[in-house]
C-alpha cells in the first residue's frame, strides 16, 4: 500500500500543474481580450458568439469590456490561490 502513495501524489501534483498551466493560458487570453476591447474606438460594433453556436450577437463593448475585466480578476485570483497553497504546502 505504501507503494502507491507516491504515485498518487505525483498524479496530484502532474494535475495541479497541469490546471496552473491552463489557468495561465486563460489569463494570457483574457488579457488579450481587454486590451483588444480598451484599444477599440468608440464607434466600433462588438459581436459575442453564443456558446456552442455560431451565431453572433451586437453587445455593448462598454458592458462587454467590464465583463471581461471581471473574469480576469476572477482568473488571477483563482492563480493567486493556488500559488499560496503551494506556498503553504512547501513551509509545512
Amino acid at each position: 500500500m505504501s507503494g502507491r502513495e507516491p504515485r498518487r501524489e505525483e498524479e496530484e501534483e502532474g494535475a495541479k500543474l497541469h490546471q496552473k498551466e491552463e489557468l495561465n493560458r486563460k489569463i494570457r487570453e483574457q488579457k488579450v481580450v481587454v486590451d483588444e476591447l480598451s484599444n477599440l474606438k468608440k464607434n466600433r460594433k462588438v459581436y459575442k458568439q453564443q456558446p456552442n453556436s455560431n451565431i453572433f450577437f451586437l453587445v455593448d463593448r462598454t458592458e462587454t469590456l467590464s465583463e471581461c475585466k471581471n473574469t480576469l480578476d476572477d482568473l488571477k485570483r483563482a492563480h493567486q490561490e493556488i500559488e499560496n497553497s503551494e506556498k503553504t504546502k512547501i513551509r509545512k
